[in-house]
């Protein structure tokens, strides 16, 4: 019991750190990040058609970018888990004069339009998942018109995106444009918007991960320990319920006991009582109770009567005077004569039995051959009564 009860203590002090340790590890909004989704996005858009992207103009933003005053760009595009991005983008712009196109100046107002698409692939796979900010890399190509000038165009840059919450965030990008026709000018596109996710994929990110396989290893040893304490539990009843048992046994036997030996001393006195009546004698060559013998046999079927429980057997015997096979019959009828008295006297025949011995079973020394007075001879003659337990 007191190794068990060491063993709880144990237990408990476990089972509390665990229960501590949990309650201080808690999954917030912040270990969670889309995993995929589909982006909406609108914006503006800048276009840089000087013809020396990243050049020694890139940053004459009043002389080379041409900018609408309105939403001009609008995309929507399917994000993957694995970090794979499609995106079709659709963009409008408008040339003033005086911006510097293709290398010259621009002389009349012309209007932009540009259908893109895009394949990119998400840095965080690298520098580590975040839930605010996504950048990438891209490659795609597309179709750009200037007026009434169209061109294919191969395209590559980068962006990122930052998000305010699980839908709503802001995009930029930039992108170089070259045309795949000889002759063809170069350009920069530039964009800003926001965006909307929808249909999202949700999971965890690395520390989010991690905590729930802390708490996953803590639910186990939390469990682990309810386990050992339903096992010490479990234990204890089962001792408790063997004692109980153990217990219940020895004293059903020690009942049984007291039971058995009330039974044998109740026995004993019946005997003794018996007994003390002594034996029931007889005339030499008779087997008729005379009155002596009458009066013991009456004051047994009392005894009887009072101890219904019982069964009696009556043995009768002869001295050893006369020849042995007719003391045996005269026994026999000793015997029955004893049993019809007390059946006489109301007890009931199932409850006595009677046998004959002859002169086999004599209380002293006089047998054949042996000179006896005649009261030592009449010792022998006599019917003795047992009790039997039923």
């Amino acid at each position: 019991m007191k190794t068990y009860k060491q063993l709880l203590v144990g237990i408990i002090c476990l089972g509390s750190f665990s229960l501590y340790a949990q309650d201080t590890i808690v999954l917030t909004p912040g270990d969670s990040l889309v995993k995929s989704s589909w982006v909406l996005g609108v914006g503006m858009n800048i276009v840089d058609d000087s013809a020396t992207p990243f050049g020694r103009d890139f940053l004459k933003m009043k002389e080379t970018w041409n900018v609408a005053p309105y939403p001009s760009r609008l995309s929507i595009g399917r994000f993957f888990k694995n970090g794979i991005g499609l995106e079709a983008i659709g963009t409008y712009n408008s040339y003033k004069e005086g911006k510097k196109v293709d290398g010259t100046i621009n002389t009349a107002r012309r209007t932009y339009y540009a259908i893109d698409g895009k394949i990119s692939y998400d840095l965080n796979r690298f520098i580590g998942e975040t839930a605010w900010f996504d950048p990438y890399l891209h490659v795609g190509g597309g179709y750009s018109s200037i007026g009434s000038l169209g061109r294919a165009t191969a395209n590559v840059g980068f962006g990122f995106n930052t998000w305010f919450n699980d839908r709503w965030g802001l995009n930029f990008n930039t992108m170089g444009k070259w045309g795949l026709k000889e002759g063809s000018t170069k350009q920069l596109q530039h964009s800003a918007g926001v965006a909307y996710r929808f249909v999202t994929e949700k999971g965890l990110t690395k520390r989010g991960e991690e905590k729930v396989a802390l708490l996953k290893k803590m639910e186990e040893e939390a469990q682990r320990v309810q386990d050992s304490l339903s096992y010490v539990k479990l234990a204890e009843e089962t001792a408790a319920a063997a004692l109980a048992e153990r217990l219940a046994k020895e004293k059903e036997q020690a009942l049984l006991a007291a039971q058995e030996k009330s039974k044998l001393d109740a026995k004993e006195r019946l005997q003794k009582a018996i007994d003390d009546l002594g034996p029931v004698y007889f005339d030499f060559d008779s087997s008729y109770l005379n009155d002596d013998s009458k009066k013991m046999l009456d004051a047994l079927a009392i005894i009887m009567q009072d101890n219904q429980d019982y069964s009696f057997q009556i043995t009768a015997h002869t001295d050893s005077r006369g020849p042995a096979n007719y003391n045996q019959w005269l026994s026999e009828r000793r015997a029955n004569r004893t049993k019809e008295y007390l059946i006489s006297k109301g007890i009931s025949s199932d409850r006595l039995s009677a046998m004959g011995y002859g002169e086999t079973k004599l209380v002293n020394e006089c047998s054949d051959g042996v000179f006896c007075s005649k009261a030592k001879h009449a010792k022998n003659r006599r019917s003795n009564v047992d009790l039997v337990v039923n």
